[in-house]
């Protein structure tokens, strides 16, 4: 149980330095390689016609997007 209470506490004490790191950077996330675009891709379904399921939850996203409050 000791052990187990200092592998803990030490992973602790990295995520802390971690985040205290990013912090004092003040850099905004990203990814190493580029993200989709770097493949040559403009968004995640790069399908000509997107499925049912894409499509509705496309027209829920521009519904919510026409009923923002700015």
């Amino acid at each position: 149980m000791e052990l187990f209470l200092l592998v803990f506490a030490i992973f602790l004490m990295v995520v802390l330095a971690m985040s205290v790191g990013f912090i004092v950077q003040r850099k905004s996330i990203s990814g190493s390689c580029g993200g989709i675009s770097a493949l040559g891709m403009d968004k995640a379904c790069d399908c000509d016609e997107p499925c049912d399921k894409r499509k509705a939850r496309m027209a829920k996203e521009e519904e919510w997007q026409k009923n923002r409050i700015n």
